[in-house]
């Protein structure tokens, strides 16, 4: 990326947010994250959307996307594990701490990682607090690892149930992603 592309605010992202190359391709100086994320969309690149918005989101705020993505793919009744597993990632996001974050990765491994609601557990876990064992010395998480399981719980709630209606389910997801974004004030407008 050259120049006044590097330093635009959608660039920043996109540098850690590894997207394909048709995505990083429509990347122009002078395009605004949200215009972005909307060109994904128009472009029918969901996943890239969604990776978008997991790393531009603020720790917290992503976890609880994913989470809340992940609660609505696992329908009224889940099974033990990914209720298990939804419910002590609900308790890291009231209490983000490393004792909550534990208890999210092990309740995120029964549910398996290969589901929504054990990458959102995973998330949590991948947010603060040390990913040591609690013995030693504290090794803190990258500073975007937790938007990979974010990316995960919201791309695997899209597609896991009825396939066909994942492009409908991916639009409803990025626009409550984006809707966190408002909320936050993450990007003003003409910034």
């Amino acid at each position: 990326m050259g120049g006044a592309i590097a330093n635009s605010k959608a660039a920043a992202i996109c540098s850690v947010a590894e997207l394909g190359e048709e995505a990083t391709a429509l990347l122009r100086a002078d395009i605004q994250p949200q215009d972005y994320i909307a060109l994904l969309m128009e472009k029918g690149l969901f996943p890239d959307a969604v990776r978008f918005l997991a790393h531009a989101l603020p720790k917290r705020e992503a976890v609880w996307w994913g989470w809340v993505c992940a609660k609505r793919a696992s329908g009224e009744n889940p099974p033990p594990p990914v209720k298990t597993a939804l419910q002590a990632t609900e308790k890291w996001i009231a209490q983000p701490n490393d004792e909550n974050g534990r208890i999210a990765y092990t309740a995120a491994e029964a549910a398996q990682f290969s589901t929504p609601a054990g990458c959102a557990g995973l998330a949590a876990f991948f947010s603060g607090g040390s990913l040591a064992p609690p013995d030693l010395p504290p090794v803190p998480p990258g500073e975007f690892l937790f938007a990979k399981p974010v990316s995960g719980a919201v791309i695997f709630a899209a597609v896991s149930a009825e396939p066909a209606k994942a492009p409908e389910k991916f639009r409803q997801f990025i626009a409550q992603g984006v809707d966190v974004t408002i909320r936050l004030k993450l990007w003003p407008q003409g910034k």
